[in-house]
């Protein structure tokens, strides 16, 4: 089991049914790239023991993305494609036109996409109470991620988190105050972005958060838009302006009780999971508290 680096954080109106969801899963799974494909993507077994798509134990699920893109670069293409273009207007001695060219690129593409080399890629997810909690910081790969499951299981609702305190305006008080609230700390590292014309940015690490230094930045109008923080003394991660967490550092009190579980892969993968599901689980609704809470359109789906 590997610990999740990132999060990308969705709201859910409705928690799925386990079994419903391995059903739907199973009938997608991943293949590779076809010959003429630039991309397959679908759902394969959260690890090499297990034969499921989608792991449960104690009310949590994971699942796992995975997706093969071509790689075909446009320079490649467009050297095939001049080499033929000089072929033929050296044997036919006449000037090749850009239809014909367009024409050339599709032939030159389709002849060599079946050979081209692919890149690979995963993105694990888990489902706990309320939240899905996908391990990537892009924006782009959470939400497709959550189009494959609404494809599978629809509407599965899920959103984005909306609190009732922005995220850059509360990180802003915190540092400005020196202290986080709650069972969160301030860690070493933050970005501060001025909001006029210039943007200008400023990014620190290893410092002391509390210093005259950083409180000159705020009071010049700076916020926050990205804050090192550490949870519960257990959890050490980045907080994102867009409530993304990245660089999560699992500390080693976490990892020593995962790997006393037991000494088997099914043992410390289950025990890794449960502990790693309780945990962020507990630290998303610990920050959703401290912005504020949810939203009330948010708060009324999870009475529903």
């Amino acid at each position: 089991m590997t610990w999740f680096k990132n999060a990308t954080i969705f709201r859910l109106g409705d928690k799925p049914d386990a079994i419903q969801l391995n059903e739907q899963l199973a009938k997608r799974p991943f293949q590779p790239c076809g010959g003429l494909d630039w991309f397959s993507e679908g759902w394969t077994p959260p690890a090499g023991h297990l034969e499921q798509p989608v792991f449960v134990t104690r009310g949590h699920m994971l699942l796992n993305l995975r997706r093969e893109d071509k790689v075909l670069p446009a320079a490649t293409i467009r050297a095939a494609v001049d080499a033929k273009v000089a072929e033929i207007e050296a044997k036919d001695h006449r000037k090749v036109g850009r239809k014909e060219k367009l024409a050339l690129k599709e032939q030159v593409t389709d002849d060599l996409l079946p050979r081209a080399f692919t890149k690979p890629f995963r993105v694990s997810a888990l489902i706990s109470g309320g939240w899905l909690i996908a391990d990537t910081g892009s924006s782009p790969r959470a939400e497709a991620l959550v189009s494959k499951l609404r494809e599978a299981l629809p509407p599965f609702p899920a959103a984005l988190p909306r609190t009732k305190t922005a995220a850059h305006a509360a990180m802003t008080d915190w540092l400005a105050a020196g202290n986080a609230p709650g069972a969160f700390e301030l860690d070493s590292d933050a970005v501060l972005k001025d909001g006029g014309e210039n943007g200008a940015e400023v990014r620190v690490s290893r410092i002391d958060l509390t210093s005259d230094e950083i409180r000159q930045h705020i009071a010049t109008g700076k916020q926050v838009t990205k804050l090192g923080l550490i949870w519960n003394e257990k959890i050490r991660f980045q907080l994102t302006d867009t409530l993304q967490l990245k660089r999560i550092q699992f500390l080693d009190v976490l990892q020593d009780e995962a790997s006393q579980a037991g000494d088997d892969r099914e043992s410390l993968f289950e025990a890794t999971f449960i502990l790693m599901s309780e945990e962020l689980g507990e630290l998303v609704e610990a920050l959703v508290e401290a912005l504020g809470g949810l939203e009330d359109s948010q708060q009324h789906k999870e009475a529903a």
